[in-house]
C-alpha cells in the first residue's frame, strides 16, 4: 500500500490528508477509551490500521528519501508539519488511554480469578489422601489482551 503522487506538491496534499484522517481516528478511539466504552473502537479498528500502516510505510520512504517532498512549496510543508505535530500528540494522548484500558482489564481479570479461586471447593487430594487447601486448577491469563 502506498500513495501514488503526481509531483511533490500532490504527495504532500496527500500525506497531509493521510494524517490528519489518522489523527482523527486516534481521537476517536481516544475519547472511546477514556469514556470507558472500548467497545466503540471495534467497527473502526480496520480503517485505523489501514491508515497507520500507510502512514508508516510513507513516513519512511519520505524520511529515506526527502526528494520526495523537497519540491513542494514551503507552506505546504509546514502544513504538513504542523498536521505531524498534532498527529504526534493525540498518539501520545492514545498511547496513555490505551495503556490505562489495558490496566483495568487486566486488574478485573485478576480480581475475577481471585474471586473465583476463593469460593471453590479444595483442589484435590494429596499423597496421604488428605484434602488439600486452595485450588489445585489452573487459571490462565493472556497477558497479550
Amino acid at each position: 500500500m502506498a500513495l501514488f503522487a503526481d509531483d511533490a506538491e500532490d504527495r504532500v496534499s496527500q500525506l497531509i490528508a493521510l494524517t490528519e484522517r489518522l489523527t482523527q481516528r486516534l481521537a476517536e478511539e481516544t475519547r472511546a477509551f477514556e469514556n470507558r466504552r472500548p467497545q466503540d473502537v471495534l467497527p473502526g479498528l480496520e480503517e485505523t490500521q489501514k491508515l497507520a500502516n500507510l502512514y508508516r510505510h510513507e513516513s519512511a520512504r519520505v524520511k529515506a528519501d526527502r526528494s520526495l517532498i523537497e519540491a513542494a512549496d514551503l507552506k505546504q510543508r509546514m502544513a504538513l508539519m504542523q498536521a505531524t505535530e498534532a498527529f504526534e500528540a493525540v498518539l501520545a494522548r492514545h498511547a496513555r488511554a490505551v495503556e490505562a484500558a489495558r490496566t483495568v482489564s487486566e486488574g478485573l481479570v485478576r480480581a475475577i480469578a481471585a474471586e473465583v479461586a476463593e469460593v471453590r471447593s479444595p483442589g484435590g487430594y494429596g499423597a496421604g489422601g488428605q484434602a488439600q487447601q486452595g485450588d489445585a486448577r489452573a487459571v490462565t491469563l493472556n497477558k497479550q489482551a
